[in-house]
């Protein structure tokens, strides 16, 4: 008895010190925990239940050059409630007031809202959605109403802000606006303005700081922000949306008619570079135009008989020859290697000179006067058009500028046929933003100047930074050799290629183009024209240069050239800013009473007294819309609300009695 019960004491012994090693045991980790570790596991619970998360800074606007916005930052609010915060008398003694008011702003039953509020107090949600999508001033009146405005705390309003990139001019020139975006790894990319300019567009982003009150939902814990954001910069483009509009449509019309594949135009400031105009439409599968590549920066391609403005500059700065030379265009068919260069007109012109060929773009004319003294040193010709800087970008803040390609005598694949080739614009590759630019250096006097997106940026009334014109070459060739180069330019117009552009009212100056796309691909089954114009008016004295070029037009009827296809959208541009422009004319017997006037007046005079007087029907049209036509009949107006008509105090119908007063409601 006496040995069981000593066994049983060692094992209360053992029991007892394994409890004792164990109490330890705890009481070291407890202290770990506590002193050592303490930190670590107190910062994780933080981390999972409190957040700081990131309250996205306005973007800066983008404004045109006349003031038109061209890209905003809309703010978007999104209304949630807390149906645990409010106390229970707060709760009973507000919420059918707060339906009421939501259901007059949103337009839904006041016990629908009832209902789904009483329903979220009984559930304990913490995060019932209340409203998405909702304006800044439709913010500010919620956050009035009855209960919300006691605060997040009281009356348990949750209020979450996106910030939405909005386009108030639609499509036209959107691609050039371009964009910025956030990709899935976090990284940023973009196109266009927003995305070259971002550092000033981009404000500071704030921070607030929210509490988990449920998975995947945050509340926040105060009603300031730990960091308020900061607004970015305004960015004030180059572009003018009266010109743009011009551009756009008349575009848009030519692409449309020839159910061409794509096109770009770009109308620039002669003396500063500055791009007034730039669109770029490529054909959706269901047969529209939208814009959705920058072709007139990245499309680098063979430029066809535009090309020829750089012989004859190289030609005649390096006195090899003059515009009076004779040439025999051999029929219009001439060969080099064995391949045959060919004039588009069947027979060629028979012997005509250097400046005639230009103007009718013979490429037999233009190839021979090239080859004929650049044949023994090619590089004496292929040096001067690196020196006009044709073989490089242009280095334009806008991403993606497609290169340019001038072949080399050093090259590998510089052949017989090299040169001939580049002498009508094969061979060589270049965007429609470099041609242009070298057709500006012509009309600015020789001066070529770097295009120009942005002008200033700003912050309000400030301005933070002004760009001014980047010369690019203060003189591209001789005095002499530009006065020859005028009147070639003006001449293809005047009785050349383009001759069915001309107008004795308005002058103008350039050059076609009609160049074969994908000629050597399979056999040259891919084979497409990219029909081009480019050129500056008014011609005596130019304001501005232009570049038309349209891709894939329809060749049916035979009719894919330059001055067909292309040309007539740079007529409408310049046409267009020549008849709006203001006439400086004087009018002579300005107060000479004319009959036919005074009956005419008379007349509609009787017929504006025989008006309708009565209330029209409203609903549906625009405020603004409204608001005019009311004020036309004579009719004060009262407005609640903004968009359309939804409601007007005085039926349609009604007559128009003096000083009628009518209250439009608008949603």
């Amino acid at each position: 008895m006496a040995v069981e019960d000593k066994n049983i004491s060692y094992r209360i012994y053992l029991v007892a010190f394994a409890i004792f090693l164990m109490a330890i045991a705890i009481a070291v980790k407890l202290t770990n925990i506590q002193w050592i570790e303490g930190d670590y596991y107190r910062k994780l619970a933080k981390e999972r239940t409190v957040k700081n998360f990131v309250i996205p800074a306005n973007k800066g606007n983008i404004y045109s050059a006349d003031g038109s916005l061209l890209a905003t930052s809309i703010p978007n609010y999104e209304i949630r409630f807390d149906a645990v915060a409010p106390k229970a008398e707060a709760f009973e003694k507000n919420v059918k007031s707060l339906s009421d008011s939501l259901s007059v702003l949103l337009g839904k039953p006041s016990g629908v809202f009832l209902n789904e509020f009483r329903k979220a107090r009984a559930n304990k949600n913490r995060y019932f959605l209340v409203a998405r999508n909702l304006s800044y001033t439709e913010y500010m009146k919620i956050k009035g109403f009855p209960m919300f405005n006691l605060g997040a705390y009281k009356g348990g309003i949750i209020v979450e802000q996106e910030t939405v990139r909005e386009h108030p001019i639609g499509q036209i020139a959107k691609r050039t606006i371009g964009y910025e975006r956030r990709n899935p790894d976090g990284s940023r990319d973009g196109k266009g303005i927003e995305w070259a300019f971002s550092k000033y567009l981009n404000g500071k982003d704030g921070k607030i700081l929210k509490q988990k009150i449920a998975k995947g939902q945050w509340k926040p814990i105060r009603d300031v922000n730990e960091v308020d954001p900061q607004d970015g910069y305004d960015v004030i483009s180059t572009i003018d949306v009266f010109i743009q509009d011009i551009a756009h449509h008349a575009l848009l019309k030519q692409l449309t008619d020839y159910e061409a594949d794509h096109g770009c135009v770009v109308v620039m400031e002669t003396k500063t570079g500055k791009i007034k105009a730039i669109s770029n439409l490529g054909r959706d599968g269901d047969g529209s135009y939208s814009e959705t590549t920058n072709y007139a920066v990245a499309e680098s391609h063979e430029p066809g008989s535009t090309y020829k403005l750089v012989d004859l500059m190289v030609l005649l700065d390096d006195k090899k020859i003059d515009t009076s030379a004779v040439f025999d265009s051999y029929g219009g068919v001439i060969k080099y290697s064995g391949k045959s260069v060919r004039d588009s007109h069947e027979g060629g012109y028979g012997k005509i000179s250097l400046a005639r060929g230009f103007e009718v773009s013979s490429n037999t004319v233009m190839v021979q006067a090239v080859y004929n003294n650049y044949k023994k040193n090619p590089e004496e010709f292929v040096n001067h058009i690196n020196r006009y800087g044709l073989n490089k970008c242009l280095g334009l803040p806008i991403k993606g500028e497609g290169k340019p390609f001038v072949p080399q005598p050093s090259d590998k694949s510089w052949s017989n046929i090299s040169l001939p080739w580049m002498a009508f614009g094969y061979g060589v590759s270049i965007t429609p933003l470099q041609t242009l630019t070298f057709y500006n250096s012509v009309a600015n006097n020789g001066v070529m100047v770097k295009p120009q997106f942005v002008s200033e940026i700003k912050e309000w009334n400030r301005t933070i930074k002004k760009y001014e014109t980047e010369v690019i070459n203060k003189k591209v060739c001789s005095q002499e050799t530009l006065l020859k180069l005028h009147a070639v330019l003006e001449n293809v117009v005047k009785k050349g290629t383009a001759a069915k552009l001309y107008s004795k009212d308005f002058s103008m100056a350039g050059k076609t183009g009609t160049a074969a796309v994908n000629y050597s691909k399979n056999g040259g089954s891919e084979k497409y024209y990219a029909s081009s114009f480019v050129g500056y008016f008014p011609a005596d004295k130019p304001k501005y240069s232009c570049i038309v070029v349209v891709h894939k037009p329809n060749t049916a009827n035979n009719n894919y050239y330059g001055a067909d296809v292309a040309g007539p959208v740079f007529k409408r541009i310049a046409q267009k800013i020549f008849t709006d422009a203001p006439s400086t004319n004087e009018i002579k017997n300005i107060n000479r009473i004319v009959q036919k006037q005074e009956k005419s007046y008379e007349t509609y005079t009787e017929k504006i007294q025989k008006q309708q007087r009565s209330i029209p029907n409203l609903k549906g049209m625009s405020g603004m819309d409204a608001v005019a036509l009311l004020g036309n009949l004579g009719v004060k107006v009262k407005v609640i609300g903004a968009g359309k008509v939804k409601k007007q105090s005085i039926q349609p119908g009604e007559n128009l009695a003096k000083n009628t007063t009518i209250t439009l409601e608008l949603s």
